[in-house]
């Protein structure tokens, strides 16, 4: 068994497609080699910033030897499908094999050198190769044919064993030399197989291994600044970055003027992240210091002084600008601001930011007026909300996209608007994602939801633009999550179709929107969906939510997660699954007699009803009457006002219990009794027996959407 490394070396892979091109090479490696017959086991594979590194391990010094079979045509059949099968197969006919009357064909494939498959492997790899964005170069590139990489590729090492194998793609053939650091080491060295191919690159100043690389960014950044008496601000997508970046990192600390400071510390971050990549650091109070990170590419005769200078004048220019910016918008009041958002088009069908705003602002006012977010002064839910989006026009939001809300929450602070404002401009945009902070203050909450509830009611209702499969260009799903985040965390009680058909009351006639079964439907079905998402991670059964929406007009969500959560734990019980084993026997039988669904159960007939009665309207003589019978009518007498009575309060443990209740005598009823007597009156009775029964079930949840 035999190593093999392979080495693609080219100009600067930029450090966001690095983690890609490895899973590539990964890719197109196993399947060369699967398609040779080599199974291959573990792969290391490493990448800087000019390479690309893979090596096998024992991988075997040959294929072995297979036979393959192929079915042919019938013996009987015209001369030219054996003529076609023999050109196809490269025998002749005296080779095949009859078989019952059918020619086989049974070829042997002699086993190959591992070397030889190397060989052809190599190239097919370069060239399937797929980057998000590839060039040509050089002569040669004028031909669409030419060879595509990321960055024009320089050199090739694939070395089996210690034996170089021969191969050539554009123009570059492969070879035992690569090169070290572009400045520490720029000549050629010379790798003698992939057991010595990472230690020689160490020596030349280049950590092949990007894990080794990040290790080192991460412990060495956090240790500079801790000398420094400083504490590094973690960011791991940015210890990734530095590494794609560099072969022999150098974490240095640097300073900046303190002056910038009085810049919002999220727009300094910004800047040194995006702009420098550079990380930064608190002091000792756990405030933004006015200290840097940055990742050198080389050990500096001076220790990195000249670095860290240089990178700090480089710095101090962005912050001038971001401290420009941000004392330039403060010169203009927010509601300025917000008259230049007619200027930004929202959607071409809904007009502008600002027919947004004042569609929110209307609808974030009318939550708190009307008590669905408590304790929220509708005047403020209304002032920020006009506020909200006034920060898109600004200098630093339009530098930084990102910062969107986070300014404007600035901004209205420094005006003197008051904290309720300013954190609800500041955080309107939340929950953005799983795991984000969910808003709780009453003012926030009003504008966030607004804004959310605008958002989905414009796309999904007015212009019909509801997501479909993976596509979902205006981020429908994520606002219905917020929406549902918002009102399980602060225990919003409201009809969610009352709020709905608020949001779009002014444009319904405009859009001649049908809005009766869209929202039944198509709306419900689609928050039913999210909140099946939203619940996986607490462990929520998705099939009892379906149980629970079923029933219809439960749209409360507070109220309906809670009859979700009383039926979970209910039908982990034994009574629950027993209940549930002779619901769906009852909805069977019901079926096959033509009862329809239990849904309408127990609905027909008017006369009132008395002991012997099974639902209203139909009677059964005592006589003709078991225990069983009588035993499960009795339990259904009692459980079918309890449970009703307690959904109506809310108390759904209490409907749970009060099913629980029938789980024996339906249990009784169906070891004891003939549902299909020959006598018609009794199997009528028995029928309304568990038209009743499914009917109070019912009541509680739609038991048919239970799996189980």
């Amino acid at each position: 068994m035999t190593d093999f490394l392979l080495e693609l070396r080219s100009e600067e892979i930029p450090a966001r497609m690095q983690a890609g091109a490895r899973a590539e090479l990964e890719k197109l490696f196993r399947a060369q080699l699967a398609a040779a017959g080599i199974s291959v086991g573990d792969l290391t594979i490493w990448s800087t910033p000019r390479r690309l590194a893979l090596i096998a391990r024992d991988l075997p010094e040959a294929t072995a030897a297979v036979s393959e079979e192929l079915k042919g045509p019938r013996s009987s059949a015209p001369p030219q499908a054996l003529e076609g099968f023999l050109r196809k197969t490269g025998l002749t006919q005296d080779q095949l094999e009859d078989r019952d009357g059918v020619y086989f064909a049974v070829i042997d494939k002699p086993g190959r050198a591992t070397a030889e498959v190397l060989a052809e492997a190599v190239p097919a790899i370069i060239r399937a190769f797929a980057w998000p964005k590839s060039m040509r170069w050089g002569k040669d590139s004028a031909s669409s044919e030419s060879l595509r990489w990321v960055r024009p590729l320089s050199g090739i090492v694939a070395i089996f064993g210690e034996e170089l194998i021969p191969c050539e793609v554009g123009g570059v053939a492969s070879d035992y030399a690569t090169r070290g650091h572009r400045f520490h080491c720029p000549g050629e060295i010379t790798i003698g197989s992939a057991s010595d191919y990472a230690e020689k690159l160490r020596a030349c100043h280049v950590i092949v291994d990007h894990e080794e690389r990040q290790a080192m960014i991460r412990d060495g950044a956090a240790k500079a600044a801790a000398d420094a008496g400083l504490t590094l601000v973690a960011d791991e997508g940015l210890v990734i970055e530095n590494a794609g970046l560099t072969e022999w990192p150098v974490p240095l600390v640097g300073r900046f003027d303190e002056a910038f400071l009085e810049v919002p510390p999220e727009v300094i971050q910004l800047t040194a992240r995006v702009n420098q990549k550079y990380f930064v650091v608190n002091d000792a109070a756990g405030k933004l210091a006015n200290g840097f990170v940055c990742t050198a590419n080389i050990d500096a005769v001076d220790g990195g002084a000249e670095i860290v200078a240089g990178n700090r004048k480089v710095l101090a220019a962005r912050l001038s600008d971001a401290r420009f910016f941000w004392e330039q918008d403060r010169k203009t009041a927010l509601a300025d601001h917000a008259k230049k958002l007619d200027r930004i088009t929202f959607h071409e069908k809904l007009g502008t930011v600002a027919d947004k705003v004042e569609r929110v602002a209307k609808l974030a006012e009318w939550l708190a007026s009307e008590g669905i977010v408590p304790n929220c002064d509708p005047a403020l839910a209304r002032q920020a909300a006009k506020l909200a989006k006034a920060d898109l026009v600004t200098e630093m939001v339009g530098e930084f996209p990102e910062l969107q809300g986070l300014m404007g929450g600035y901004y209205a602070r420094a005006e003197g608007l008051g904290d309720a404002v300013a954190d609800a401009i500041r955080d309107h945009y939340k929950p953005v994602g799983q795991g984000d902070d969910v808003p709780t203050a009453p003012v926030t909450v009003a504008v966030a939801l607004a804004d959310k509830l605008d958002v989905f009611t414009q796309f999904f209702v007015l212009i019909d633009e509801a997501p479909t499969g993976s596509k979902d260009p205006f981020a429908l799903r994520r606002a219905a999550l917020g929406v549902i985040a918002i009102i399980l965390r602060n225990d919003l009680r409201f009809r969610l179709e009352q709020v709905l058909l608020k949001a779009v009351e002014d444009d319904l006639d405009k859009f001649g929107v049908v809005w009766e079964g869209h929202t039944e439907k198509k709306l419900a079905a689609f928050f039913a969906d999210r909140l099946k998402v939203q619940q996986r991670e607490a462990g929520v059964r998705h099939d009892l939510i379906d149980a629970v929406f079923a029933l219809g007009g439960e749209d409360d969500l507070v109220r309906l997660l809670a009859r979700v959560n009383a039926l979970q734990a209910f039908m982990a019980t034994d009574d629950g699954a027993n209940l549930l084993a002779g619901y769906k026997r009852a909805a069977n039988i019901l079926k096959q007699a033509g009862q329809g669904s239990p849904a309408n159960a127990g609905a027909q007939g008017c006369a009132e009803p008395t002991e012997t009665d099974a639902r209203p309207g139909l009677r059964l003589s005592p006589e003709s009457m078991t225990v069983h019978d009588a035993t499960l009518l009795a339990a259904l007498n009692t459980a079918e006002p309890a449970a009703s009575t307690a959904v109506a309060e809310e108390r759904f443990t209490d409907a749970m219990a009060a099913l629980a209740s029938l789980r024996a005598p339906i249990d009784a009823f169906f070891d004891g009794v003939m549902v299909n007597d020959p006598d018609e009156a009794v199997r009528a009775y028995r029928l309304g027996l568990l038209a009743r029964f499914t009917g109070a079930v019912h009541g509680v949840a739609d038991f048919s959407k239970i799996e189980g």
